[in-house]
């Protein structure tokens, strides 16, 4: 719900915020600006030039002056239909252009985010507010912002024009104003309710298709397709109601505007007839009065639907603005520190670690790696393994203690130049839509040689041979096509190429099974010669030639040693070896 809260239908500081990204195209602006006012001059000047063509030529039959002032008419109608194509073109694309740059915008500061901030935020949110809201702003931009200035000025050209021509028709023009005014604060309530109740029935949708196009597997596999279709026959037809009372707003509004517009025209007929026929008012006087009558009530119609545009752009840039203004809470410093001789070596000191307030994770871990050292870390699950990892790559910040790169405290450190010193293969390997080489180098600067051998290092060359199109062979969302070893296998790939000083594997090879494991294990071997690795796993085949093992527990480090250390001091370690690891050997082996 409070997504879908419209709020206050302007907001000053939000609309100042809004016109900084008009500000780089404040010509098209102008321009567009201009050719609205020349658009509202023509229409203005139509009735008039009814009038005249009445009063001095049809009256008088003076055919020549009569074909004068049609062949203006028509001169000028032309003129307004030109002028009205160039005023959209230019609004409409100036409108793209402020969402391309929003967008842009939007979407390199949801990058600079820290991973806490996605812990916090769905991801749905995240492209609403990149798409719809974005969207929202663009009909603001291109039908809104300019064009009511159009409307006003035009209702202002009107209402001088009745009442400099007859000052009793104008004020029965203006006379009707109220009511129109009451109608209006009716239409905006309902139509803003209907608003919002349509957005949250949307959301609701949304929400249920990305859930259950994601689980469709579930769903088919427990025969859940009849329950799931009675609910999203459910809120589907919440939206149905909420649409169908939006439209029965606007169906109302329109017809009683022009209701509110026939009766004017019917008084001024009744009056100013009376007053043509004493003499008092011209018969083209009138005529005049009944075309710029029904000129002049269109555009609070369309004043009223642009008050909803600008309530949902307040809406909608408020949400962006939320966003736009949430800090990231891990960023480089500004005098970033360069790592003298890059060693590999990492170094806990005395290192807490909280995702909220102090529900500890991590709990004074000290340990060292020196340069090129084997090290893996193991324990149960929820004992801070990977925890550790996302500190070391800090994609979130320790409360207490130092994590040391090389000597260098990594919280001063430039941060694209700390990760770039690093490769991480974890358990669930991430997979974009395009093709194996894209996913290999990931925008990185490697030859085509390179990403070659790689994937010779890594077994993965026969699985690329035996395709058509080689390391072009296209990869659809989240490697669908791939196998979860074929994926794996293009992970270990893909860090073997960036060549990293420091390699990380997180449970890397627990979903692979054991043949592909023995595929992938001499070019594991191979990835960590003269590399500082940390590998968090349960496969012993991979613990066992680590030159350390680290044993967690609870958040704290218990033991530290080599395997048959550990296994000689019948510790924790060799609990965990009991219960999970001497299946494991007794299978390797086999």
């Amino acid at each position: 719900m409070k997504e879908e809260v419209l709020g206050k239908a302007y907001d000053a500081h939000l609309m100042r915020r809004l016109l900084v990204y008009l500000l780089p195209y404040r010509a098209m602006v102008l321009f567009a600006f201009l050719l609205i006012i020349v658009e509202s001059l023509i229409e203005i000047s139509f009735p008039w030039l009814t009038l005249v063509a009445v009063d001095n030529y049809i009256l008088a039959g003076d055919m020549s002056g009569l074909g004068l002032i049609a062949a203006v008419y028509f001169g000028l109608l032309v003129a307004k239909y030109g002028i009205g194509f160039l005023q959209t073109y230019t609004l409409q694309s100036t409108g793209q252009r402020i969402m391309f740059d929003m967008r842009r915008e939007i979407f390199n500061h949801i990058q600079s985010l820290s991973n806490s901030f996605f812990d916090r935020n769905p991801v749905g949110r995240l492209i609403t507010r990149v798409t719809t809201d974005v969207d929202v702003l663009n009909e603001m931009f291109s039908s809104g912002i300019v064009s009511v200035f159009g409307d006003i000025f035009t209702l202002t050209g009107i209402m001088i024009v009745l009442l400099v021509l007859d000052w009793r028709l104008g004020l029965i023009v203006l006379g009707i104003i109220p009511f129109i005014g009451i109608t209006t604060a009716v239409f905006r309530t309902s139509a803003r309710d209907g608003y919002r109740r349509v957005r949250i029935a949307i959301a609701k949708i949304n929400a249920f298709l990305q859930e259950h196009i994601t689980g469709m597997s579930v769903v088919q596999l427990y025969n859940r397709e009849r329950k799931s279709a009675q609910r999203f026959d459910g809120i589907n037809r919440e939206h149905l109601g909420a649409t169908l009372d939006s439209i029965m707003a606007y169906a109302v509004f329109y017809p009683v505007v022009e209701l509110l517009s026939a009766t004017a025209i019917a008084l001024i007929i009744w009056y100013g007839g009376g007053e043509v026929l004493t003499g008092i008012l011209t018969l083209g006087t009138l005529i005049a009065f009944i075309q710029y009558s029904q000129r002049f009530f269109r555009p609070i119609a369309d004043l009223s639907e642009k008050y909803n545009i600008l309530q949902s752009a307040m809406a909608s840039s408020e949400r962006i603005f939320n966003l736009l203004d949430t800090p990231p809470t891990v960023v480089s410093p500004a005098s970033p520190r360069a790592i003298a001789e890059a060693r590999g070596e990492i170094e806990f000191q005395n290192v807490w670690f909280a995702y909220n307030d102090e529900d500890w994770i991590l709990k004074d871990v000290s340990f060292r790696v020196g340069e090129g050292e084997s090290v893996a870390i193991v324990g149960h699950t929820g004992a801070g393994k990977t925890t550790i990892s996302s500190l070391l790559t800090r994609f979130y910040d320790i409360q207490k203690g130092r994590i040391l790169l090389d000597g260098v405290d990594i919280s001063a450190m430039d941060l694209s130049d700390m990760r770039r010193r690093f490769a991480v293969v974890l358990q669930d390997v991430f997979v974009f839509s395009g093709t194996l080489e894209s996913n290999i180098r990931l925008g990185s600067e490697i030859s085509p040689a390179r990403v070659r051998q790689a994937t010779e290092d890594v077994n993965l060359g026969p699985f690329i041979r035996s395709l058509e199109e080689g390391l072009e062979h296209p990869v659809n969302e989240r490697g669908t096509t791939l196998s979860v070893g074929q994926r794996q296998l293009l992970a270990f790939a893909r860090a073997l190429a960036h060549d990293p000083e420091i390699l990380i594997l997180d449970e890397a090879t627990s979903s692979v099974d054991t043949e592909t494991e023995g595929e992938i294990r001499t070019a594991i071997e191979r990835l960590m010669r003269g590399r500082t690795s940390i590998i968090i796993a349960h496969r012993l085949s991979t613990i066992q030639r680590c030159d350390k093992i680290i044993v967690m527990h609870k958040g704290r480090i218990r033991e530290i040693g080599s395997h048959q250390e550990l296994l000689a001091q019948r510790g924790l370690y060799f609990k965990l070896y009991q219960l999970q690891y001497r299946e494991q050997e007794l299978q390797a082996n086999s």
